[in-house]
């Protein structure tokens, strides 16, 4: 174990280095958290994918850490395998009809989805997602932070190359949106819809009160934040890159939007951050401000752009306010006092869809709390306190329950009632929001540095009696941080506890922020199997897949379409038919030759006209017939999990998947990839 001078000098002392007593003699622990039985209780047959992956958190508050593993179950499902082009996150588990084909990309949460990638120990996944949109993937379809979240997951991984390796498109995307800049004002504009924020006071005002899914063009806090954001963050690596005059250029940049943002923005009336108009009809006049308060004014503090002032913090007061955007179940994202305040204008048949005129938005929420963890962690106020922030959190948290015992995440929610109001076909397990990185940086407090350095700062109260996260990747190393308030939970002494790879660094008898000399180690190679057998379209493009049953086009493809989930709320994967035979095959078809040794199958079981098969193998055409290819090591069959296979290496043209269902029952193929 390596240490800076500095901590060497402390430890041979007893001294304390910034809150933190270093330890005399690092002991080697025993991890506290047996994260194999976690795995299995939160996961089920599907554990084997987690348990090398996530970081593991355990709490007092049981819903809390519930809503956790939940949400690296939202992570996991969201993976779409893009075969040769790697892995991203999608928004929704299924196709919507605005997403960017054939891939299901859309960039408006890439922000959560790197924010929450980069805690998880296999960085492929944030990693090619991070290719993939700065590899063209970005189409701006909305608004987005992706350079400032490429600089985040730097924070926690150290990954030089991966931080910089996408300079010049960061900046080539950062001055495309241009086009959406008023140099009179030296401010950024977007329609609400092209913010995400469909229905909002400026689109709503704009129509006179008759609309608002288009229209209502602004100078929002929501883009100008992002900018500023994304230029902090081009200078921050364009220096890590030795590209110092781009540094000075972008950082001269944001300055000077953030001085635009503060002169402009701040509504001194409303005491908030708000949008002025920029358009022109006959219900609303360029640059006069919006007539009331949105969640979205709090949305500078996510990137700590406001100046550190009781002035500005002064709007915080508005989210605390139950009669103003801090409603009874959730934040609202326009306060009742607005007069189109819920009004419904837009619906999917006679369900409702979604609009951003009160109802409580995950999205908002989570870019609401992560505005609040920086107000608690490093600005000077009076407004806001670790108990609003617990608060908050937990608000947050139970609205990921449909019912006492059933976690769905839905698209948005009554903020008087807290239930779910789109309920839409593709809006289970929703992932435009965050909540791991929530955990992290906010109740567990790491707050990651540049630096050869670790810093801690919980955000609990005494509702807290303890907490332990496990595993979490920081600087190429594992850390453990946790809490003990009276020492009964891990017998190891109350008060705060740091390790670095299984060895204590820093303890505290008293909650208080540590900062601790952290020297970084290198990092490890990628691994990046690519799964041959990929298809993105529902067409006769190779590879393609065919079935002995269920042989509707749609039905065939979603075997073979790189996504793995286990929700019973939404079917993917191919289905046989009903009072099909026993006898089950599922055969894809390459181009050309290519060469196989392994393949992983996912088969879904829910108890109870589907099962998994009783039998399985893996075959070849050898003079016309379909035999057994040879060398078969097969794992058992795994419901809802991944069952795998190896063989001896093999070039092939069609590989079939062979299956002998129950009678009775039927099959579903989640997923079968070859590699």
């Amino acid at each position: 174990m390596l240490y800076s001078s500095l901590f060497v000098l402390a430890l041979q002392s007893g001294l304390s280095i910034r809150g933190v007593q270093a330890t005399q003699s690092p002991s080697h622990e025993k991890r506290a958290l047996d994260t194999a039985a976690i795995a299995k209780k939160y996961f089920g047959n599907d554990a084997p994918w987690y348990q090398d992956r996530i970081a593991y958190f355990e709490c007092s508050d049981t819903q809390i850490q519930d809503v956790f593993y939940y949400r690296q179950k939202i992570f996991r499902a969201h993976q779409r395998d893009l075969g040769a082009k790697g892995f991203i996150s999608t928004e929704f588990l299924d196709d919507v009809g605005w997403q960017l084909q054939p891939y299901a990309s859309l960039n408006d949460a890439t922000g959560f989805h790197i924010g929450e990638g980069r805690w998880n120990r296999d960085r492929r996944f944030k990693d090619d997602y991070i290719n993939y949109m700065l590899g063209g993937g970005d189409d701006r379809h909305f608004t987005d932070y992706i350079q400032d979240s490429v600089w985040g997951s730097y924070l926690v991984d150290n990954d030089v190359p991966s931080a910089t390796k996408w300079i010049e498109q960061m900046k080539t995307l950062y001055n495309q949106w241009s086009d959406h800049f008023d140099t009179s004002k030296g401010l950024y504009y977007i329609e609400p819809l092209l913010d995400a924020t469909e229905y909002t006071i400026s689109s709503i005002d704009a129509s006179g009160g008759q609309d608002g899914f288009t229209g209502g063009d602004a100078f929002r806090p929501s883009i100008n934040s992002y900018m500023y954001a994304n230029g902090r963050a081009i200078a921050k690596i364009a220096a890590l890159a030795g590209q110092s005059d781009v540094a000075t250029d972008y950082n001269n940049r944001a300055t000077t939007l953030k001085n635009n943002v503060q002169k402009s923005l701040w509504n001194s009336t409303l005491s908030h951050f708000i949008d002025r108009y920029q358009v022109s009809n006959n219900y609303v006049k360029y640059w006069d401000p919006i007539r009331g308060r949105e969640l979205v004014g709090i949305v500078p503090w996510t990137f700590n752009l406001p100046d550190n002032s009781t002035e500005y913090a002064s709007s915080w007061k508005h989210i605390l306010n139950a009669n103003e955007l801090g409603g009874p179940y959730g934040l609202r994202t326009v306060e009742p006092s607005y007069q189109y305040y819920m009004r419904q204008y837009r619906y999917e048949g006679t369900q409702r869809e979604c609009q951003w005129n009160g109802p409580v938005w995950p999205f908002q929420t989570t870019q609401a709390l992560l505005a609040m963890s920086n107000l608690l962690d490093h600005y000077q106020q009076s407004v806001v306190t670790n108990a609003d922030y617990l608060r908050l959190l937990k608000q947050y948290a139970a609205l990921h329950y449909q019912s006492s015992s059933t976690l769905n995440l839905q698209e948005d929610y009554d903020p008087a009632t807290g239930k779910a109001i789109v309920g839409l076909a593709r809006s289970p397990h929703y992932f435009h929001s965050g909540y791991i990185d929530l955990i992290m940086t906010g109740l567990v407090g790491i707050r990651p540095r540049a630096d050869d350095f670790l810093e801690i700062n919980p955000l609990i109260t005494s509702d807290i009696k303890y907490f332990r996260a496990e595993q979490v990747p920081y600087h190429g190393t594992n850390i453990v941080v946790q809490w003990d308030a009276d020492g009964s939970r891990y017998g190891q002494g109350a008060g705060l506890r740091v390790e670095r790879d299984n060895v204590v660094i820093a303890t505290s008898s008293t909650l208080k922020r540590l900062v601790i000399p952290f020297q970084k180690k290198a990092i490890i190679a990628i691994n990046r199997p690519i799964a041959k057998s990929i298809q993105l379209q529902s067409s006769t493009s190779y590879p393609v897949g065919s079935a002995s049953s269920g042989t509707d086009v749609e039905n065939v493809h979603d075997a073979i379409d790189g996504r793995i989930w286990f929700f019973s709320e939404l079917v993917n994967g191919w289905n046989s038919d009903v009072n099909s035979a026993t006898a089950q095959w599922y055969t894809v078809t390459f181009q050309s030759a290519t060469q196989i040794s392994r393949a992983e199958i996912a088969w879904f079981d829910n108890g109870n006209d589907f099962v998994a098969p009783t039998a399985y193998s893996i075959q070849v055409l050898s003079n016309g017939n379909w035999v057994d290819i040879g060398g078969q090591q097969k794992s058992a069959i795994v419901a809802n999990g991944i069952t795998n296979v190896q063989f001896t290496s093999t070039s092939v043209t069609q590989v079939r998947l062979a299956m002998t269902q129950p009678s009775g029952k039927r099959t579903r193929l989640v997923e079968v990839k070859y590699f």
